[in-house]
């Protein structure tokens, strides 16, 4: 099996796997954005630093990681002519034109997905991307299982991190069932909250649920003013 990367893996998580839609209340481009900024800390590209009691990205190392999204992302913090806060950049890579199809369109490319059209109340065309070869979801899901519903110590970091987007996205209520996930609600949180992951990457998701959080309340505070 080919490499994922965090941002394919939470694609396909939140896909139908036969209707190739996003599930319904997932705010999947927030959900890739996070997994962006993960990556990129995860593999060193860039780091936290504190400036003002905000946590700011900083370029560490420019080398392209290999995968286009990645690559224009990371290019994008090093080419911005001051810092900016982690939830901004959350926020700017979630805006990025045809995000989450340029994701499905890799995952395509990987013989995972394949690309169709089926049109929204016989009216409007939509891309749907229905999965063609469920293992590496499966293998996913099994990881993400192993971490929820076992009592082993040692879980891998990048399974944390998965972890750790999926529940902040609530994604995990797609694999799962909402009473199975109840039962291990402190379990999730030990993991979620404990040093596997590591301060870097809670910084990176702690930034996406406030871009969510933020994004969500100005069309509110609009509404009301």
């Amino acid at each position: 099996m080919q490499k994922s990367w965090l941002h394919e893996e939470i694609l396909l998580l939140a896909l139908k796997d036969k209707a190739g839609t996003v599930e319904a209340g997932v705010r999947c481009e927030f959900a890739i954005a996070g997994a962006i900024l993960a990556e990129l800390l995860l593999h060193g590209r860039i780091r936290v630093v504190e400036a003002k009691k905000k946590k700011l990205a900083d370029l560490v190392d420019a080398t392209p990681l290999g995968d286009l999204l990645l690559d224009e992302c990371l290019a994008k913090i090093g080419d911005a002519k001051r810092r900016a806060p982690l939830d901004t950049w959350v926020v700017r890579f979630s805006g990025i034109k045809n995000l989450r199809h340029r994701v499905a369109t890799q995952l395509c490319e990987k013989g995972i997905l394949r690309t169709d059209k089926d049109k929204v109340l016989h009216m409007f065309s939509r891309r749907i991307y229905p999965e063609i070869d469920p293992a590496p979801e499966l293998e996913l899901i099994r990881r993400l299982a192993a971490a929820i519903f076992t009592d082993v110590c040692e879980v891998d970091p990048s399974t944390v991190v998965l972890l750790s987007l999926a529940a902040s996205a609530d994604l995990l209520r797609i694999p799962f069932e909402k009473e199975a996930l109840k039962k291990k609600e402190d379990r999730i949180q030990s993991l979620v909250n404990g040093e596997l992951a590591g301060a870097a990457m809670h910084d990176a998701i702690q930034a996406m649920q406030m871009a969510m959080l933020v994004t969500t309340m100005v069309p509110i505070t609009a509404a009301v003013t």
